[in-house]
């Protein structure tokens, strides 16, 4: 069975799909769906029934039905945002609809009908800082994180007092209600890092209790351990994204694990790679394996849900590459280029209920 891939195209005010024969890697393309108002983000219901896009020129959170047969999207919901969203994801239930704002400096929760449809205001608009960048909750669905990386002092956070600093680079604790949706701070409402190293994206080990979060100005990847009792996190391992010969301007961006846990990617923007890790079985450490060139700027990319192969955007091309993912060492093999459109923002690749 294929998979289907959706790619929001901010400039181009569309979202365009794909079918991925499993075999290949290949691309078909499918039928895309006008969206005005610049899509970005885009996030899955768990039932895989409900597609969701946050427009960041617009202001708007929409939600689409999923045809599970041909995948093609359909409105179903329309919410007017106040601010732009640079990030959308579910809650582990499915009736809610977390967002952050990078610009704005909040984190929201909307909630979703019983279809998969949002149209209900925000039960939660809750200011956080500046540079909010992500927002998920974990495995248990009862502790949330939202990171917030070091925005607009890239060079010169360290002058600023030390409160100033651990609010614009900081992994915001919360507890989360699944029943209600509210939030309320976690004891210690934040932890970080020493360094502004600007935590930014973050994604959940399948197994073990751990965190690997993307730094933006730090370019590196942190290990952190998430205590299940408690939902705190604590910082670990750092190591870099980039390779030694780069001395230029880096910024890192998306992270994402294997399905099987064994190898983590993130990505470059600067160096205009993916860097590619293992993960030690046991203990979850992190080596990095190498770095593979991809189109610039790799803000987004995703694998598809087998883990057999990887796809990168270059936001400033317009261009998808696709890679097969060798299952032992993880290494990245370069496979065909599609011309997408104007400024890929996300690519988000699934399996249809159906």
């Amino acid at each position: 069975m294929p998979f289907h891939m959706y790619v929001s195209l901010q400039n181009d005010d569309r979202i365009v799909r794909f079918l991925i024969n499993p075999e290949t890697g290949s691309l078909e393309p499918q039928r895309a769906v006008e969206v005005a108002g610049g899509p970005a983000p885009l996030a899955i219901h768990p039932t895989r029934t409900t597609l969701y896009a946050g427009l960041r020129r617009d202001f708007r959170l929409l939600s689409f039905n999923i045809d599970q047969v041909t995948g093609e999207l359909n409105l179903s919901g329309n919410v007017e945002l106040e601010g732009e969203p640079c990030f959308l994801s579910t809650d582990r239930t499915g009736r809610y609809l977390l967002s952050a704002y990078y610009q704005a400096g909040h984190c929201a929760v909307h909630p979703i009908d019983e279809v998969g449809a949002v149209g209900g205001a925000a039960i939660e608009w809750l200011a956080t800082n500046s540079g909010a960048h992500c927002f998920q909750t974990d495995p248990s669905n009862q502790y949330a994180f939202v990171p917030h990386i070091a925005a607009g002092y890239p060079d010169g956070l360290a002058s600023l007092p030390p409160e100033r600093q651990s609010a614009l680079n900081a992994i915001l604790q919360f507890k989360f209600d699944a029943a209600t949706g509210h939030l309320t701070p976690n004891d210690p409402p934040r932890v970080g890092p020493e360094a502004p190293d600007g935590p930014r994206h973050f994604c959940f080990h399948p197994i073990k209790p751990l965190v690997y979060v993307s730094n933006e100005q730090g370019s590196s990847v942190t290990v952190y351990t998430l205590d299940t009792s408690t939902g705190t996190l604590t910082a670990g391992q750092t190591v870099t994204t980039l390779p030694e010969r780069f001395t230029g301007r880096n910024a890192g961006s998306q992270i994402h694990l294997h399905p099987s846990g064994r190898h983590l990617y993130a990505s470059n923007r600067g160096d205009n790679s993916i860097a590619s890790f293992s993960v030690d079985e046991t203990t979850g450490a992190l080596t990095p394996t190498g770095w593979t060139e991809v189109d610039p700027v790799p803000r987004a990319f995703s694998l598809d849900p087998s883990g057999h192969f990887l796809y990168v955007a270059g936001r400033e091309t317009g261009n998808l590459v696709g890679f097969r993912i060798d299952q032992r060492s993880g290494k990245l093999n370069r496979l065909e280029t599609y011309v997408v459109g104007a400024m890929p923002m996300w690519v988000l690749i699934t399996a249809l209920a159906g």
